[in-house]
């Protein structure tokens, strides 16, 4: 069964493409214990453990958050299944451990300045990031990840003046789905280009905005799940 965990903001047009896909869609409930911007996010809750499809999805504990930055960052890692990215002083210590358990003991741990990480990052591959932030970009690149970087903004986050390209964006199956139109973005070429490169495909959609809703995160589970 394939499941996509998406805010209750998602465009309607995103919600019919990840349907016909043959996912189901499960809507974020809104937490109570962070800011109203991110409330709604899955992303402040749910980690992905790994850029693969059948990658587990950790979920953490609502009451373990707080409205203030970065106590609302416990769970905003982004895992690619080789790397874990994190500001690691805040990082919920049953996360971590999910993830080493996960992933496996070779499993590289990679501190960053920005609690937000996965708002921030798109994850391609195990392998391979895109981020606005040089923070992000410097340290995953000196760990060996390929990581392009492109201009910050360009992003809707309802009540902020910006959003974040990772938190509007997720990995789906073979391709790399954007919650709105990208190709208005000053970097869609080299976004798209990075993407196939690695074998994937880019799916947006010209009819919206390009919105933050806090990542599209996706599972494929097996039967026995």
């Amino acid at each position: 069964m394939k499941v996509a965990y998406l805010s209750s903001l998602a465009h309607p047009a995103l919600c019919t493409y990840l349907e016909n896909a043959g996912h189901v869609i499960h809507n974020f409930p809104e937490l109570r214990t962070v800011s109203s911007l991110v409330a709604n996010h899955p992303d402040v809750l749910l980690c992905k453990l790994g850029a693969k499809p059948e990658s587990p999805i950790y979920e953490g504990a609502p009451n373990e958050l707080s409205p203030l930055y970065p106590g609302d960052c416990r769970y905003n890692a982004a895992c690619t299944g080789k790397f874990f990215i994190h500001k690691l002083d805040v990082t919920d210590a049953g996360l971590l451990n999910a993830a080493k358990a996960s992933c496996g003991d070779e499993l590289q741990l990679i501190d960053v300045r920005q609690g937000y990480t996965k708002c921030s990052t798109i994850i391609v591959d195990e392998n391979s990031i895109i981020t606005y932030d040089k923070g992000i970009a410097k340290p995953c690149e000196a760990a060996g990840m390929n990581v392009l970087l492109v201009k910050p903004g360009f992003v809707k986050l309802r009540g902020a003046d910006t959003g974040f390209i990772g938190g509007a964006s997720g990995r789906v199956d073979g391709e790399i789905v954007f919650n709105g139109d990208l190709s208005v973005h000053p970097n869609f070429r080299e976004i798209t280009a990075f993407i196939e490169e690695r074998g994937l495909g880019c799916k947006w959609f010209e009819s919206y905005e390009l919105e933050d809703i806090g990542s599209i995160i996706t599972v494929t589970k097996s039967d026995a799940d």
